[in-house]
């Protein structure tokens, strides 16, 4: 459950700050309730932060889209404001090397997961396949099978590097602060937790036109549904990994090989096009729940604070699938 910071005195008479700070170390050692303080202190962060792009979007007359690489970084932002001003050690962000064969997992895994997108895209009428279209424009790549390793390594080399970078920027805030507070929700309500505020925390940019621009307000609702879909697969992904790396080599490449799966794509109408063929749409969403569907049924990996960075293989339980007796 929720621990209650807000008492004003102790049983030992410390004041109410100290004995605050002393319940956060307690939360802090364990499996111990949700901490009501840092939650608040990571949602009060990044809603301010939110707050401020579209203020500063308004007064330098800018699409917020234009700002979104930077407010990519608002998640890690609200993260480490929460733990530097907290008890909590730094280590409990989960930016760690961790499993590195996890991490090579997450690479493949994102990017079967993409092709398993395109071909739900094109096997829904009223969308195609174009076989000439050109993924990476300005950079002519070789025809044929070359051309595919050559979009597949540049895919990857970019999703891995750059991309990682950014994606990084949310991971730390989702993947790493988040889930380690959550992880007595236990995996699936831990994931879904973080998929809703993921989505919303969207809403700005989605609403300035990015994913869906014909349709900004089913945009929001559309791209909430997606992150509580994906959220489960990156959750898996981390906890195998032991480190948040791998969510953002997962993230990197999603976003880089996403791109392959607009290019290659032609639909009929907008509906089809934003809603349907889309990474974050229809096929997107499609994918993942078949991945989710495999973790459902191979059973997931629990969530222990103690040991969510560190240790070997994580206990799976199929059973009960990840949840704990206890809760909130």
């Amino acid at each position: 459950m929720l621990s209650d910071n807000d008492t004003q005195t102790s049983g030992d008479g410390k004041s109410p700050k100290a004995s605050a700070d002393r319940n956060d170390a307690v939360d802090a050692s364990g499996n111990g309730g949700l901490s009501r303080r840092r939650l608040i202190r990571f949602f009060a962060t990044l809603l301010a932060l939110a707050l401020c792009f579209v203020l500063l979007a308004r007064v330098a007359a800018v699409r917020l889209v234009a700002l979104a690489p930077l407010y990519m970084f608002t998640p890690a932002v609200a993260a480490g404001v929460t733990v530097l001003t907290s008890d909590v050690s730094r280590n409990e962000i989960g930016a760690r090397i961790g499993r590195v064969r996890w991490h090579l997992f997450s690479v493949v895994a994102v990017c079967i997961l993409v092709g398993v997108g395109l071909a739900v895209a094109v096997a829904t009428p009223g969308i195609g396949f174009d076989g000439s279209a050109d993924p990476i424009p300005g950079l002519a790549l070789p025809s044929g099978v070359l051309g595919v390793l050559a979009l597949a390594a540049l895919t990857v080399g970019t999703g891995v590097t750059v991309n990682a970078v950014f994606a990084l920027g949310e991971e730390l805030g989702w993947r790493g602060y988040l889930l380690w507070e959550l992880a007595p929700l236990g995996f699936w309500r831990a994931s879904g937790v973080i998929g809703v505020v993921w989505g919303l925390w969207h809403a700005p940019v989605v609403l300035d036109g990015y994913n869906y621009p014909s349709f900004p307000v089913v945009g929001v609702a559309a791209m909430t549904v997606a992150t509580v879909v994906f959220a489960p697969v990156y959750t898996y992904v981390v906890v195998r990994a032991r480190s948040v790396l791998a969510a953002g080599f997962f993230h990197g490449v999603f976003n880089a090989a996403g791109g392959a799966l607009l290019a290659y794509t032609v639909a009929a109408d907008p509906v089809r096009a934003e809603l349907v063929a889309s990474p974050v749409g229809a096929a997107g969403v499609g994918s993942f729940a078949l991945a989710t569907a495999v973790i459902w049924k191979l059973g997931v990996p629990s969530l222990d604070r103690a040991t969510l960075w560190s240790g070997g293989e994580p206990a799976t339980d199929p059973g009960t699938n990840g949840e704990r007796d206890g809760g909130v």
